[in-house]
């Protein structure tokens, strides 16, 4: 599981998303578990490339992988997206438009310039 007050847990995580390839396989997990081979010939990626994706997940806690006869299955870590959620939904109490951000900082400034001057 993600920790998020670990930076270290969230830095792996957003390592792991910063690729194009890496969020394509945890789309693809999130419909359903794939086999390595599965997930290679879907992503027109070769079985080297693919571990390499494979080993940068699952160091960061977003797949989980189970050998079953001969096969490895991947499926998607739902906790580790939980925990990036929960990282992003601390900040939106804070968000409004872009437009309501920057009017509200504006009025800010006017009010603290208008105290100011009357000091």
């Amino acid at each position: 599981m993600t920790n998020i007050h670990n930076p270290q847990d969230l830095d792996n995580v957003f390592d792991a998303l910063a690729n194009k390839h890496r969020r394509e396989i945890i789309y693809v997990l999130g419909l359903q578990p794939c086999s390595i081979s599965q997930l290679a010939s879907m992503r027109d990626l070769s079985l080297p490339a693919i571990h390499r994706h494979i080993k940068v997940l699952e160091n960061a806690g977003m797949i989980i992988r189970r050998k079953i006869g001969k096969t490895n299955y991947l499926a998607l870590n739902r906790e580790s997206l939980r925990g990036l959620q929960d990282w992003l939904m601390q900040y939106h109490t804070y968000w409004g438009s872009n437009e309501e951000t920057l009017e509200n900082y504006a009025q800010y400034l006017s009010r603290e310039n208008q105290n100011q001057e009357k000091k």
